[in-house]
């Protein structure tokens, strides 16, 4: 089951609220979801490398800075972006995200991974510029929708992995 507008504004109320940080209420709940908005914008400075257990590298970034109008301008290729809002998930919800189409519309996408039941943190996204003529983003731009979908049972354990309470 996908949640209504009515059952995320009712769990944006409660004593661990759904999603905290958020910029504007009326502009990022939507009828099926919850739009993230962009904090911070980096490029990647260095490799990564993925092991067959828990073994992995996440490659380094650097921050690009927004100009005096809140802008960044992007060359096409591949983005970290971190949402300005602080994702929190009952054991008995999990969320997956989909790119806002205004975005796809202008040649850019927000690759991105499930947000387990249990998760806690301020999440990252791949963004990628694919317009050969580059994609300028404001800072605070709702770039990402997040859907969310209750499970058939509370999961037993929440997500406990290296990204729990990522930048808190």
């Amino acid at each position: 089951m996908v949640l209504s507008k009515q059952e995320i504004c009712r769990l944006l109320a409660t004593p661990a609220p759904l999603i905290e940080g958020f910029v504007s209420l009326d502009e990022q709940l939507q009828p099926n979801g919850f739009d993230l908005s962009v904090r911070d914008v980096s490029v990647f400075s260095s490799a990564g490398a993925m092991g067959a257990s828990k073994e992995r590298t996440i490659s380094k970034v650097t921050a690009i800075a927004f100009d005096a109008a809140g802008y960044a301008d992007l060359k096409p290729g591949p983005y970290l972006v971190t949402f300005n809002e602080v994702v929190n998930l009952p054991r008995d919800l999990m969320a997956v995200a989909r790119t806002r189409s205004s975005l796809l519309r202008c040649g850019v996408s927000v690759p991105s991974a499930v947000w387990d039941a249990g998760y806690h943190g301020r999440s990252q996204s791949l963004f990628v510029v694919h317009n050969p003529s580059g994609f300028r983003l404001a800072q605070n731009a709702r770039v990402l929708q997040l859907v969310f979908l209750k499970l058939s049972a509370i999961a037993e354990s929440g997500y406990n992995g290296l990204f729990q309470k990522e930048n808190l």
